[in-house]
């Protein structure tokens, strides 16, 4: 609109930038809730004129924690403001907000959220967690119309393990979460775009929004926590009357869920078996032999024609001989034959897995398998089985993270990396000790900030393999690189703090010093 200026305003962007566009002055300011407050605390945003405040997604603000940022906004506006509040969902906290800061507030309810998902087509494959990279990257393979798509995960930290481990299977693929500036967060989504990457892993508040068209399926690598969240998920695809896939993998025990989705979206979702490798070798050959006849069509082949007639010729070996050697010689970063795949080639293609079985057979169990004697695939090989995968760990990405439980016990002082420089909150820390690590918030005990790293209260002997998540959990895109104190490094004259010791369930006695009152005894309840 000509003279009609918008400025965004968020973390992560140069804050001289945003004070230099807002003395120039605007018309809309859309910006996040803790840089909108920067900026009115440091009087560089005045709202004195204004006339009307939006509130998006009110619902994954109070996800969040951000609902108290917003009442802090609510009560610094003009009173004579209209107020607009949009909410996916209206929990109890976000209605209790809406009639405490709006002026006898109209409610509007939009068509139900299913609607969105009617031309998506779903499916799910029943997996368990060490087969699910492997259930994954054949699907890929023998999905029709695939385009582009996006993989969602539950952790930041699955994101970046995830997008590395197809990419070592030969996949153009990105990850997308929360610790990503905004200009790499637009640089992915352009990418995606412009169809230099194929692929997104994300989390479901990196990828709120996102909407592009080239997406041709949706997958749910990890479970959603609620149904909405599986709705938002499969609704970047198949939108504005584009069709759209949407594929969930479960593990048994999360089976429970299936019938909570279908009835959340009012559709049946399909079983879907994990492809054979007799299967992908179908397509692959399908794929091969379409780029041969595509060639033959398109090409001029004449000097080549003279090439192979020459070798008949010279080393006395016949034309399909030639043509076999040739076709592996282009195959064999991407070979047509998988391990378990029959050794002739196919002739004709088979068809689509059938949704018959909700259980996947395997040609072999990956998991358990020794390693091989001798040789092994180079790494990045998009074949590279079969090789000996490592167990998933609690925590890591292939596997929900668990709250874990730890024995009574002394409470160990930790180092974290970040601190007050770095503008850390402590219930930032918490959460993400608690989300990343499953390490419950009454585990956590006193968390110390200062300048440059901070100190935190952890239960005591924690494993090398918990270890080394806590030094991965990035916290404001800081690695935390957790590591436990030396004695002397934090001086403290407060008694060390114990975990409560475990209750009995049988009747204990004891007594109190003696010169005090007469032994008493606790009853059992």
């Amino acid at each position: 609109m000509p003279g009609f200026h918008v400025l965004p305003i968020y973390g992560g962007q140069s804050m001289v930038v945003q004070l230099r566009a807002l003395s120039r002055g605007t018309h809309v300011i859309d910006g996040t809730p803790g840089r909108v407050m920067g900026h009115l605390e440091r009087k560089s945003l005045v709202l004195n004129n204004l006339q009307m405040l939006v509130l998006d997604e009110a619902d994954e603000m109070l996800r969040m924690g951000f609902i108290d940022d917003v009442k802090w906004l609510l009560e610094h506006t003009p009173a004579e403001r209209q107020t607009a509040l949009f909410s996916a969902t209206m929990p109890d906290v976000i209605r209790r907000v809406a009639h405490e800061h709006l002026r006898e507030p109209k409610e509007i309810k939009l068509r139900s959220a299913t609607s969105t998902v009617v031309a998506t087509s779903q499916s799910y494959c029943q997996t368990h967690t060490g087969q699910k990279l492997e259930a994954l990257t054949r699907i890929l393979e023998v999905e029709d119309d695939f385009d582009a798509a996006i993989i969602f995960v539950r952790t930041k930290t699955a994101t970046v393990e995830l997008a590395d481990k197809l990419e070592a299977r030969g996949y153009s693929v990105a990850a997308l979460n929360g610790d990503l500036t905004q200009g790499l967060r637009e640089q992915v989504i352009e990418r995606l775009k412009a169809g230099t990457i194929d692929i997104v892993v994300a989390t479901d508040v990196a990828a709120r929004g996102l909407d592009v068209a080239r997406v041709s399926h949706v997958i749910n690598y990890d479970v959603p926590y609620d149904t909405e969240a599986y709705v938002h998920r499969i609704g970047r695809t198949g939108r504005a009357g584009r069709t759209g896939r949407a594929i969930l993998f479960l593990a048994p025990r999360e089976m429970y869920m299936l019938k909570l989705i279908e009835r959340a979206t009012k559709q049946k979702i399909t079983a879907l078996t994990m492809p054979t490798p007799g299967e992908v070798a179908n397509r692959r050959v399908a794929q091969f032999t379409q780029q041969v006849v595509d060639i033959i069509k398109t090409e001029k082949l004449d000097f080549f024609f003279d090439v192979v007639r020459r070798m008949e010729g010279e080393q006395d070996i016949a034309a399909r001989e030639i043509a076999a050697a040739l076709a592996w010689l282009a195959t064999r970063e991407r070979p047509l034959q998988m391990p378990g795949a029959s050794d002739h080639a196919p002739r004709e293609a088979a068809p689509a897995p059938a949704a018959v079985s909700p259980a996947p057979t395997f040609a072999r169990d990956t998991e358990r398998k020794p390693a091989r004697a001798g040789t092994k695939p180079p790494e990045g090989h998009p074949d590279a089985e079969p090789r000996r995968e490592r167990p998933a760990k609690e925590g890591r990405s292939d596997t929900p993270v668990k709250q874990r439980t730890f024995a009574p016990g002394t409470l160990a002082r930790y180092r974290i990396e970040i601190g007050r420089n770095q503008g850390v909150l402590p219930k930032e820390i918490v959460g993400a000790i608690a989300n990343e690590a499953g390490i419950a918030g009454k585990d956590i005990g006193q968390i110390n900030l200062f300048d440059d790293y901070s100190s935190v209260e952890l239960p005591a002997g924690l494993s090398a393999d918990l270890m080394d998540i806590l030094r991965r959990i990035r916290v404001r895109q800081f690695a935390l690189k957790t590591r436990v104190m030396e004695p002397g490094e934090f001086v403290d004259t407060r008694p060390p703090r114990r975990a409560a010791p475990a209750r009995d369930s049988k009747k204990q006695d004891w007594k109190k010093p003696a010169g005090t009152k007469p032994e008493w005894k606790k009853r059992e309840r």
